[in-house]
């Protein structure tokens, strides 16, 4: 079974404990630069939105590395980068349409979220369960039916 994870903008405080805990796990360091996970504020709107790889079918990133250093993990289904392989080119970078694929300057490679594994530290440092690792296949049931609860399925009276 695959999974993964899945972010709810709503119940996220914005206390970066994601960003601390995934810097820690693969940097080894409480740097919230060095995470793969962003929380991105919406200052006007009061909203802190958790951001990061959503590990697509589609894999441009993966599809546009010109040595092949981004493959399906088996396991996860996560695209790993492959520190070994990667060249620092940042063609996958552009290739990423969400801009969760980053250029680390200190090591000259790129740097993406690779689900720790399959046990995701932003999302068991998560508070507020904003951040969950749950079956993939669950993922698009939550919206379809938020989206079902906002849309005005009865019928209409006739004049």
């Amino acid at each position: 079974m695959q999974k993964s994870l899945h972010i709810d903008p709503a119940s996220c405080t914005g206390c970066l404990q994601c960003e601390l805990a995934c810097s820690y796990e693969n940097e080894g360091i409480f740097n919230p630069s060095t995470s793969r996970i962003k929380v991105f504020t919406f200052h006007d709107q009061g909203r802190f939105v958790p951001y990061t790889c959503t590990q697509c079918d589609e894999a441009w990133c993966l599809h546009a590395c010109p040595v092949d250093a981004i493959s399906v993990n088996a396991e996860t289904g996560a695209k790993d980068v492959s520190a070994s392989l990667c060249v620092g080119c940042k063609v996958c970078t552009i290739a990423c349409p969400f801009g969760t694929v980053n250029y680390q300057q200190s090591t000259g490679k790129v740097i993406k979220c690779d689900l720790c594994g399959g046990d995701p530290a932003c999302a068991t440092a998560c508070p507020t369960t904003a951040i969950t690792y749950i079956d993939a296949d669950m993922t698009g049931y939550d919206k379809m039916r938020a989206w079902a609860e906002k849309t005005d399925n009865a019928p209409q009276a006739q004049a």
